[in-house]
């Protein structure tokens, strides 16, 4: 008549993880009883995560120890469950381990602090008790002092209680139970004497020493330790089980007498009935019974019930009350549905939280993570903080997680944040100020360029090739305003053709300087009587230089733009907290290539024009060449280490002013000293210097 006990097993569980009660002591009875709990439920707690602090049996043997067999037991106990930290601690027995509990706490109260004055006493405890332990017997009152029954046991306990209902005629039939109404009754007349203090007249007559019970005592006088006036869960299944039979009894009778009248019958039939005829009625038996439950059984013959869970809470006048806080009910072969109602729970007056943490140690918080203690119970860990780069958004984490790739860790490392897109942009400072730069020597450029063409029938514009002189200058005007390809949001054109046209347009420029320089060696080659460079000069050996040194890096880009070409990328891992919009260069190889192929050509030139520097001539350029092609080396020699070692725009911008730079160099190396004798100097730029010049050489 009482659920199956597995449920209740079940129901700890649930009630321990609903609290996050993760670190539980277990006290047991010291018997198979106790041993089988354990067996059953330690499993249980491993498969949900909660561990067992510690395990003590209770001894029902307690009531007759000595005063140093009561000290050893405290000494030998106390240290187990008294001075844990766990806050929780579940019950399996039935009131002798009540009674041996608070002993246990009584003694350790009054003799400890004699012994070690320094002693203090443990907070108060979440004592969660089974259905087996009946609070409502009497020897509670014989033998605990209510004060340690109320501060150290049972006040705030958890009970699971057997389901009861309230039957609105159970405190009418207490009522109108009296001694002369159960003379027969040998339960009744032990229970009057126990709980009355006084002694029923014998049959005889005789009289006792004690006072007698006079038959008039009223039932609601007691205190509820020794008795209730509602219906309890023992009461209520009792109640139940009562009926289940009388129905067994109505039902098989019925049966056996369907050939006469129903009330003879039955008289004539329990007479054949065996105890055992029951079983088959008895599990075929489903019915309401006065209070409107529904009683039934499944097919092992257990009652298709659950349980109450209820808190209780005791009084200085030696009274309790058992609030209902919770249920537990079956709903299926294999599921329960749990309920609790935390605001209708009074906890212990000793908690300084409520309700109570009882796990093996702090939380971890949010940016840590769990490890496990070597040596020690999984529920005990230390919390370390996440690796860079990780988080932990929750308490209690077994392990740190990544970020999403556009997302990265707050400072705390409990949550990601969206990575911001970084690129080199045209309203930031850095942006501005290439633009600018860009833009400046553009103007530079085309300043002059206009210059040489307005003087373009002067000596020194005449001198080196002309045609070479504009085409010069035009690819450096290119050059400038190809840095601002650079800038801004990456897209798929500015992608494909920065890095070409960069390439293209500086090879241009350099194989002009390279045509410049090998026209002036042949033009003094030439000036030699019989010498066989003179069929060499004239503009043809320069547009060949030109676009045969050009053709080949047209190539190369082509071949690269065919192959792998660059491409809108995002790079998310170089940078904390950005995405950086780059240009995938595609192949890295490739872009080597033509970045070595310009330097191969700023070698040569520089290489010849070297050579070609103390030629005689008043307009030769050889020597500024050499100084254009030596700052060129140098800025893209200081260029791989430092494109390399930097990341996101920082690396566009030294790409953007290694461009600038550079073709600032060859601008200024080589028409700075033009432009001022154009312009400060006209009387140097006339033919008789370059003839003179001539005339002193030979």
């Amino acid at each position: 008549m009482v659920p199956n006990e597995a449920l209740q097993y079940q129901g700890i569980v649930q009630l321990l993880l609903h609290f996050s009660w993760k670190w539980v002591g277990l006290i047991t009875m010291d018997n198979e009883a106790g041993d089988h709990f354990l067996q059953v439920l330690e499993p249980m707690f491993s498969q949900h995560g909660i561990c067992s602090a510690f395990t003590e049996r209770s001894l029902s043997k307690i009531g007759i120890m000595g005063t140093n067999e009561l000290m050893n037991e405290v000494r030998n106990r106390l240290p187990a469950f008294l001075e844990s930290k766990a806050n929780v601690v579940v019950i399996y027995g039935d009131a002798t381990s009540i009674i041996w509990l608070a002993n246990i706490i009584w003694l350790t109260a009054t003799m400890i602090p004699l012994i070690n004055p320094r002693y203090e006493p443990p907070s108060g405890k979440v004592w969660i008790t089974t259905a087996q332990i009946d609070f409502t017997s009497n020897v509670f009152q014989n033998i605990l002092n209510i004060k340690t029954y109320h501060d150290a046991v049972l006040h705030g306990a958890l009970s699971f209680t057997i389901h009861s209902n309230e039957h609105l005629g159970f405190q009418e039939f207490l009522q109108d139970i009296d001694l002369s109404g159960a003379k027969r009754d040998g339960f009744i007349h032990l229970f009057w004497e126990q709980a009355f203090n006084c002694v029923v007249p014998n049959s005889d007559g005789s009289k006792n020493s004690h006072r007698r019970c006079t038959g008039e005592e009223e039932l609601e006088s007691l205190p509820a330790p020794v008795f209730e006036m509602s219906m309890t869960g023992h009461s209520y299944s009792i109640y139940n089980a009562i009926y289940a039979v009388a129905l067994a009894l109505h039902n098989t009778c019925s049966s056996k007498s369907s050939h006469r009248t129903l009330e003879h019958g039955c008289k004539l039939a329990l007479l054949d009935i065996e105890p055992w005829q029951l079983h088959s009625p008895l599990q075929r038996i489903s019915f309401n019974n006065s209070v409107g439950d529904e009683i039934k059984f499944n097919e092992h013959g257990e009652l298709v019930a659950g349980f109450d869970i209820t808190n209780m809470i005791t009084f200085p006048n030696n009274s309790y009350v058992q609030v209902n806080v919770g249920r537990l009910d079956l709903q299926a072969a294999s599921s329960i549905k749990f309920t609790i109602y935390k605001d209708r729970i009074e906890w212990h007056e000793d908690m300084t939280e409520v309700p109570p943490l009882s796990v093996c140690n702090e939380k971890c918080h949010p940016g840590s993570s769990r490890k496990r203690k070597e040596g020690e119970k999984f529920c005990c860990y230390d919390c370390v903080p996440c690796a860079e780069g990780m988080i932990s958004d929750q308490e209690d984490m077994d392990y740190c997680v990544s970020c999403p790739e556009d997302q990265y860790p707050n400072q705390d490392q409990d949550k990601c944040i969206p990575k911001i897109p970084s690129f080199l942009s045209f309203q930031e400072p850095l942006g501005v100020a290439a633009a600018i730069l860009a833009l400046f020597f553009t103007a530079i450029t085309a300043l002059v360029l206009g210059i040489f063409i307005k003087h373009r029938d002067t000596p020194i514009v005449k001198a080196n090739n002309r045609s070479l002189t504009y085409l010069l200058l035009l690819s450096l005007l290119l050059c400038f305003l190809c840095s601002l390809l650079f800038i801004g949001e990456p897209k798929k054109v500015t992608c494909l053709f920065r890095q070409t046209a960069f390439g293209i347009i500086f090879s241009v420029a350099i194989s002009s300087v390279l045509a410049k320089t090998i026209t002036v060696v042949v033009a003094f080659m030439a000036s030699k009587p019989g010498n066989i460079f003179r069929k060499w000069v004239g503009r043809r050996l320069a547009q060949s230089i030109i676009l045969s040194c050009s053709l080949l890096q047209v190539n190369l880009c082509a071949l690269w733009l065919a192959t792998s070409p660059p491409f809108p990328d995002l790079d998310t891992f170089s940078m904390a907290g950005k995405i950086i919009v780059i240009c995938n260069e595609g192949s890295v190889t490739m872009l080597y290539c033509v970045l070595g192929y310009m330097g191969f050509l700023a070698s040569v030139s520089f290489t010849v024009a070297f050579l070609a520097r103390k030629l005689p001539d008043s307009f030769n350029e050889a020597k500024f060449i050499t100084f254009s092609m030596l700052m060129f080396g140098s800025v893209w020699l200081s260029f791989v280490p430092t494109y390399l070692s930097t990341r996101g725009k920082y690396m566009v911008a030294v790409e953007i002013f290694s461009i600038l730079t550079s073709s600032a160099g060859l601008l200024g190396c080589i028409f700075s000293p033009k432009c001022y004798i154009i312009i400060v100097r006209p009387d140097l730029n006339k033919k008789e210097q370059l003839i003179r010049r001539k005339q002193s050489y030979t």
